[in-house]
């Protein structure tokens, strides 16, 4: 079995003696054995568990999370290989945002209107992570962060489409003229509430759910989605609805 010592293991993985031994102190990854001597040594499921740990930490994961993510054991081959499908999905996201900087640059050599959207699509989405911190808190973002760093490049697709889905039966609803607490729109809406809760980590109250349908008539950016303000004021109505007859 390969072995090797922790001076090795901190110069290979870029980190020092001393975080390796603060994994250790909070149970995140201990060494295979201690010599007599008090030398720390480290086995292949040791490096396969360091391996996720600095991916992980590479996605900005606090370590308590990491912990969380690491409660099941994989062998370093099945690391990689979570780790290739992480990696190749990180290309195509950026490929798609290096796609969405061309578009906008074309369009701004054109002369060309665009949205601020259009002009940030190119961004990381880590540019919301200061509006969300500052308008919902920083568990907020944290919770949210966390949630879609444990998935999958599969399962971020998934909950990809169905955000999108979601708010594209709340849309049609809007735009076919429903009332806002037509039978058919709070069973959509219900429907919304329960990906935002998705969403969030927690179950919105009154206040937060009244809020947001507020912030989709308001932010430019949000009514988009709905097509545009007015359409966004009927959506907004529908949430108060169902807040009304289920939150308040």
């Amino acid at each position: 079995m390969n072995e090797w010592p922790i001076a090795e293991v901190a110069r290979a993985a870029g980190v020092t003696s001393r975080t390796l031994r603060h994994y250790e102190s909070v149970g995140l990854l201990r060494p295979s054995r201690v010599a007599a001597n008090g030398y720390r040594f480290y086995g292949e499921t040791e490096i396969a568990r360091l391996y996720r740990i600095r991916a992980l930490r590479a996605l900005g994961l606090p370590v308590p999370d990491i912990a969380r993510a690491l409660a099941d054991e994989q062998s370093l081959g099945e690391t990689m290989r979570a780790h290739v499908a992480a990696l190749e999905e990180a290309r195509s996201g950026m490929e798609r945002r290096i796609t969405a900087v061309r578009n906008a640059l074309a369009a701004l050599e054109e002369g060309k209107d665009m949205d601020i959207d259009d002009v940030l699509a190119g961004v990381d989405d880590s540019r919301w992570e200061s509006e969300v911190r500052e308008r919902w808190g920083d568990d907020a973002w944290e919770r949210s962060a966390a949630r879609r760093a444990a998935m999958s490049p599969a399962e971020r697709r998934a909950d990809d489409a169905h955000g999108h889905d979601v708010i594209a039966a709340v849309r049609r609803a809007a735009e076919r003229g429903l009332a806002p607490d037509a039978t058919e729109f709070q069973d959509l809406i219900r429907t919304h509430y329960a990906w935002i809760a998705e969403q969030w980590g927690r179950v919105p109250g009154a206040e937060a759910y009244r809020g947001l349908g507020d912030l989709y008539v308001d932010d430019p950016r949000f009514a988009a989605n709905f097509g545009g303000a007015e359409q966004a004021r009927v959506v907004r109505d529908a949430m108060a609805a169902y807040v009304a007859a289920h939150l308040d």
